[in-house]
């Protein structure tokens, strides 16, 4: 590794404007937002900021009483907060890989613990499976992102996406599950003797079976997800 004098280091790591879009990359573990309106974030998720900028963790009714009534139901523990005014605000969540992606109306599904952000323009919908409730700490849901606008999704290292096909279900451990197409519906599948060969607190093994057409991306790494007590 070359060393860098002071110059060298702030012409290399300083901000770069590479295009107009309201998300942009500064590096695959950061993300610069130009804010002009409101944008949804993970809450505790800006690291930096400049301009006119507030910012309010969201209220219990702020996307209704449904979305209420799940949080209580599945002990969901990850907050966003509305990013409001004018400004650049940096944000990023425990060093993860960022993906950007852009919705002309279609639906994604991605675990709770891997949204970082999302356009105003983006509707979002909490989903619990309530049969793995009881089988892991905190439940299992996830957050339908459908409309029109970017979201931007966190992963452990690279993610891999693969192919659902009617004749090919996909089998996916939950703590490596990041997301999958609007159109899939995963049921819970479990084995106990899997669960056993390996060790696992619970005798089970849990999985997620994902059957039909679509897609479904999972990382090389199984997170541990703590239930928020505040």
């Amino acid at each position: 590794m070359s060393i860098k004098n002071l110059n060298e280091f702030v012409e290399a790591s300083k901000q770069k404007d590479l295009s107009q879009d309201a998300f942009e990359l500064e590096s695959s573990h950061l993300l610069e937002v130009k804010l002009n309106g409101r944008v949804w974030a993970k809450s505790g998720s800006m690291v930096a900021y400049r301009g006119g900028v507030k910012f309010v963790r969201q209220g219990l009714m702020e996307q209704g009483l449904g979305n209420l009534l799940k949080k209580a139901i599945s002990g969901e523990g990850t907050q966003l907060m509305k990013m409001e005014g004018q400004g650049r605000v940096y944000i990023a969540d425990a060093g993860k890989k960022i993906t950007l992606l852009r919705l002309n109306g279609e639906s994604i599904f991605v675990n709770g613990n891997d949204v970082l952000a999302y356009e105003d323009g983006v509707q979002s919908d909490i989903k619990m499976m309530r049969k793995v409730s009881g089988m892991m700490s905190g439940g299992l849901f996830n957050i339908k992102l459908s409309g029109s606008g970017v979201v931007a999704i966190t992963s452990h290292y690279e993610p891999l996406t693969l192919a659902v096909t009617p004749d090919q279900p996909v089998f996916t451990d939950p703590n490596a599950t990041v997301a999958w197409s609007g159109g899939l519906s995963p049921d819970i599948v479990t084995d106990i003797s899997l669960g056993t060969l390996f060790g696992r607190g619970s005798g089970e093994s849990i999985q997620l079976k994902f059957a039909g057409t679509g897609w479904v991306v999972v990382q090389p790494y199984e997170e541990v997800y703590f239930q928020q007590t505040s």
